[in-house]
């Protein structure tokens, strides 16, 4: 049985050119071969699987090609290249620092750099995954990489970049990979796969390219998986199947859906992901992207933003022109808040279902100037009942002196919103001439009954106030919601906001009553200016309408400025003098 090996491997490039998606830095390094001017340290850095080791290799067999081509590429066919075909060259060295991290490991990488190539010009010293090294090792390797024998060249490759030390990044030129573009890993793909005698559909391979991130070894390696699940045809439905992707038939159906403000059908969609066995998550952020991509389609310039099939860019260019821009900026906001709020939320379900809800309603919101923030997250009544005549008129049998009470419904840019009950004034009440006369008539019922409703309608403020209770408060709670003003108090106020930190309010014998000490007459001044605001607060949080705020400045003997970290230790050492004995015996400082 022949050996397999996987595309991945097969199909590394072998030279500059054939490089996908880093034309910019294969075209750098082929010049400054050309023109023979190399430096002696490289850092390639980048993803995952973009070809930096690849482009590592690449150059070290290029630079010790004896006859190179005109446009810098290797031969392949003397002896140097030959080696590096075969891997017996003893001009390259791969060192994994994942795995040798040590101090002995440099250092036996710096008695090799002394030895001179037997074959070609140069050695060259590919360190892959090198942030992986110990602190120690970086600072044994620091001299022999700014100052290495002219034969030796150093080309160190990383995925994260951070955690190199500046005194390495200073010494090497960097070249930063990028991520490869879906339709570059697409026609790389349909090569490997015409080579393969495969069979594939150009929508498939997107989806493969579009899961592989940027990156062509997990695209190459997603290929072979999907290739052994479909036996040589790859298909569309099938890599969906295989990769448990969420299909495009279900935001596309849901667009249509939400448009037409069909809820139970949204509903019922969302349920059949969900049977499916995806995430609510993946679900709602695959939706927010949904909306961005027809956001791109409506118009020709932005249309290079959408990175997926032929025959599915049709069908977004398509339904985009359905898509009112308002509503595809309002559904993006809902869904990215959703997006936002998933994690914290216990009953996640609910909240994809309410973001569905408030989605399907957009179209029919009637258009208002808006904030310039976000759309306002409300649910109108999805079922509007209209009264028939039938009804109308047997309301009327039922209620004679009530027909006129029953009209249309208002129409809802009419309604007005339910607003606070607010206290009635007190109307002057005025008397008619007849009432002046005394009579000794009994007085009817039902005139009792009006005098007792308006006696009740004018005392029902006094009672209200009446019952309303002050509670009573202790000086601590008063000291924590102080500090929880000041907690609220905006960015801009944070020295004052700091400053009230370090206050402590003193209740006065009153119990309702309390003090401030401040240090000098700004301070004061201040104070007063917010004195209401702080009052309100403390009113409402502590239930109690009589909390009033007085403010003096301290006397000479009291202390109420915030103490620095050297004064805190003078009051903590006096109080404890072993710490005065731990600070002299450790040789602490105070910052």
């Amino acid at each position: 049985m022949e050996n397999y090996i996987v595309s991945a491997r097969k199909y590394r490039p072998a030279t500059f050119d054939t490089v996908v998606g880093q034309k910019a830095l294969t075209t750098t390094l082929k010049n400054a071969i050309s023109n023979e001017k190399l430096a002696h340290a490289y850092l390639f850095c980048g993803p995952r699987g973009v070809g930096k080791t690849t482009c590592a290799r690449i150059f070290a067999k290029t630079i010790n090609c004896l006859h190179p081509t005109s446009d810098g590429e290797a031969c392949n066919e003397c002896e140097s290249c030959m080696a590096f075909n075969e891997q017996r060259s003893y001009n390259i060295h791969e060192l994994d620092a994942a795995s040798n991290n040590s101090v002995e490991d440099i250092r036996s990488l710096i008695e090799q750099v002394r030895i001179p190539p037997q074959i070609g010009k140069y050695k060259v010293y590919i360190i892959d995954e090198v942030h992986m090294l110990s602190q120690a090792a970086f600072n044994a390797f620091l001299k022999t990489l700014e100052e290495p024998p002219h034969h030796a060249i150093f080309i160190l490759a990383t995925t994260e970049k951070h955690k190199i030390l500046p005194t390495i990044l200073s010494r090497c030129q960097i070249y930063d990979f990028n991520r490869i573009s879906v339709n570059d890993i697409v026609e790389h793909l349909a090569k490997v796969a015409q080579k393969e005698h495969i069979e594939a559909e150009p929508e498939a391979l997107n989806i493969i390219a579009q899961k592989a991130d940027g990156g062509m070894r997990d695209a190459l390696s997603i290929f072979d998986q999907v290739t052994s699940f479909t036996n040589g045809h790859i298909t569309y439905q099938s890599v969906i199947e295989n990769l448990n992707v969420l299909d495009y038939e279900y935001y596309f159906k849901l667009t249509d859906f939400l448009l037409e403000n069909k809820v139970q059908d949204c509903l019922l969609t969302f349920n059949d992901v969900l049977k499916k066995g995806f995430d609510g998550n993946h679900f709602i952020t695959g939706l927010t992207s949904h909306f961005r991509d027809l956001l791109v389609s409506r118009d020709e310039s932005t249309l290079q933003l959408l990175e997926v099939g032929a025959a599915i860019r049709e069908r977004y260019k398509a339904q985009a022109q359905k898509c009112p821009p308002k509503f595809l900026y309002k559904a993006m906001k809902l869904c990215n808040d959703c997006d936002l709020n998933y994690r914290q939320s216990k009953n996640k379900r609910l909240l994809v279902e309410l973001t569905l809800i408030q989605v399907a309603q957009l179209n029919e919101e009637p258009e208002s100037p808006g904030n310039g923030r976000s759309p306002e997250q409300t649910i109108h009544p999805l079922f509007h009942k209209k009264q028939t005549a039938d009804e109308k008129a047997a309301v009327a049998s039922v209620h004679p002196s009530q027909t006129s009470a029953v009209t249309e419904p208002k129409p809802a840019s009419q309604v007005q919103p339910l607003a606070m009950p607010q206290k009635q004034e007190k109307k002057i009440p005025t008397m008619k001439k007849e009432s002046l006369g005394l009579s000794i008539r009994k007085t009817t019922p039902q005139s009792t009954e009006k005098e007792e409703t308006t006696v009740k309608k004018e005392n029902a403020p006094v009672a209200e106030k009446d019952s309303y209770e002050d509670y009573i408060f202790n000086e601590k709670d008063l000291n924590y919601y102080w500090r929880e003003f000041a907690s609220l108090l905006p960015k801009e106020e944070a020295a004052n906001a700091g400053r009230m930190m370090n206050m402590q309010p003193h209740l006065l014998k009153d119990g309702n009553t309390f003090e401030i000490a401040v240090d000098n007459n700004i301070v004061e001044k201040y104070m007063l200016q917010l004195a209401p605001q702080i009052e309100n607060h403390l009113r409402e949080r502590l239930h109690n309408r009589k909390i009033q705020m007085t403010v003096r400045i301290s006397r000479a003997d009291e202390k109420v400025r915030a103490y620095s970290h050297v004064e805190k230790f003078q009051v903590m050492s006096k109080k404890n003098p072993a710490l005065l004995k731990l600070k002299e015996e450790l040789g602490l400082e105070l910052s």
